[in-house]
């Protein structure tokens, strides 16, 4: 099989399922202009899962964008610096049990059922390669170079997205539902200590998640703040792209061996996260972030192969001052001289850290507004996060809020505390993309409840007309 035979396959498998059929939502008019039912910000593996999932719902009168230009949606050619994925070569994602449409379909219609079995894990750039066949094969109505600035509520049940960028129609978008699948930063943002950002200027550090100039490092001594497997990634990238040293500090003794991941995919509790209780979701995700992803194996052989490579355990940062040429970290080991600085310190996710939620933010539920954890388990990471239904859409901290918080729906790493391992992870989105799909289909039909009832009521077509 080539590429060719596959395509013909999909739209083969596509057309068993009746895959495209008439829309049941009613279109909307506006005096400013089209009403998209949903518009999906993110053009990423999310946004386009979630597009598919609403196209197989017989809801197209949709629209995704993103900010980056074409090919280059996600972290797969920005920031995420691994040599492959994390996750097992054998779990399907945004196919959405279609195997015709699964990565290991697209790679064996190159490679062969025998390439597929050579193949240990998915390299990190054929990943990025399956998800444009995807929106390709698929035709989503994808539009890139466009950023979403500012959501503006209407009492009418319109959101008004004001949108930039070259590739924007106008500056305008009405949309009565609204998916942000805005990827692991979009709930929030990275976070940088303050003990590096008040101490150093700029051009002496940068988050992982930043544009990195690796040339400007070449035979330079690196310091990479953080445990996780990105740290790791990192390190094995700048010392591959010249540095002379990268010397990763964890604050722990030891490195965490237990990856939870791994037992939350063979345990049900992806699939079945939404059953839980406030409380047993909290516990669960607070110990999820005791351990969070320790790096595989292989990230960390690759990494600690450099003579260059070292391990700081045992070492958080006490200390982060300016040097002449450079930077000078203090820790309870002694003082360790750098020409720069990597922070990988994950991120914070809260709604009031995202300007496009400005005119709501205030509103809208947090965790800590409806559980309130013991504290042997509080988490104050955990509870900034917003407090979602089972189907992503935003809650309301009160009454007043609730109109204007109608529609919205957060696809993104934030949903985490609420939906479980979901949205930004590969995964949880074969689980999650249903669910979220169910969650806007649902509130259509229901915004549209009088109209479809007073239709079925009257509904007087003739089909049998048979005689005795």
């Amino acid at each position: 099989m080539n590429l060719e035979t596959l395509n013909e396959r999909v739209q083969t498998d596509l057309s068993y399922l009746a895959y495209g059929g008439t829309d049941w939502v009613r279109p909307l008019e506006h005096l400013e202009g089209h009403v998209y039912d949903v518009v999906i910000v993110g053009g990423g593996q999310s946004g386009l899962g979630a597009a598919f999932g609403l196209l197989r719902e017989r809801i197209s009168n949709i629209l995704v964008i993103d900010e980056n230009s074409e090919g280059s949606e996600g972290p797969w050619e920005t920031y995420a610096r691994m040599v492959t994925l994390r996750t097992p070569k054998h779990l399907t994602s945004i196919d959405l049990g279609i195997p015709s449409l699964t990565f290991r379909s697209w790679w064996e219609a190159q490679a062969g059922p025998e390439g597929w079995a050579a193949m240990d894990k998915i390299p990190r750039g054929e990943w990025m390669n399956y998800l444009r066949w995807y929106r390709q094969v698929l035709r989503l109505p994808v539009i890139n170079e466009v950023k979403l600035k500012l959501i503006e509520p209407g009492e009418e049940g319109l959101h008004r997205l004001h949108i930039a960028g070259p590739g924007a129609p106008s500056g305008l978008l009405l949309a009565r539902k609204v998916v942000l699948a805005t990827g692991i930063q979009g709930g929030g943002e990275w976070h940088v200590p303050p003990l590096i950002a008040g101490n150093l200027p700029e051009h002496l550090y940068a988050h992982t998640s930043e544009a990195i100039d690796f040339s400007a490092l070449k035979g330079k001594k690196i310091a990479i703040l953080g445990g996780g497997a990105s740290a790791f990634d990192n390190a094995n990238y700048m010392l591959s792209e010249g540095a002379a040293e990268a010397h990763v500090f964890v604050r722990r003794e030891k490195l965490p061996s237990v990856n939870p991941i791994r037992q939350m995919e063979m345990s049900g509790m992806i699939e079945r996260f939404h059953t839980l209780e406030d409380d047993d979701k909290y516990a669960v995700i607070s110990h999820f972030f005791k351990y969070n992803q320790p790096p595989t194996n292989d990230t960390f052989a690759r990494a600690a192969a450099w003579p260059g490579f070292t391990l700081h355990l045992g070492s958080p940062w006490l200390d982060v001052q300016a040097a002449p040429g450079g930077a000078v970290v203090t820790t309870p080991k002694g003082e360790f001289a750098f020409d720069y600085i990597v922070v990988s310190t994950g991120l914070l996710s809260d709604p009031g850290l995202r300007p496009e939620l400005r005119l709501v933010e205030r509103y809208i539920a947090r965790w800590s507004d409806r559980y309130q954890a013991p504290e042997d388990k509080a988490n104050l990471l955990l509870d900034d996060h917003p407090y979602l239904s089972p189907g992503f859409a935003l809650q309301s901290r009160g009454e007043d809020g609730k109109k204007l918080l109608h529609g919205l729906f957060v696809f993104n790493y934030s949903a985490l505390a609420s939906c479980g391992l979901s949205a930004s992870a590969i995964s949880g989105i074969r689980n999650a993309i249903p669910k979220l799909v169910t969650g806007v289909a649902d509130q259509l039909f229901g915004d549209d409840r009088e109209r479809i009832l007073q239709s079925f009521y009257s509904y007087n077509e003739i089909e049998f007309t048979g005689d005795l």
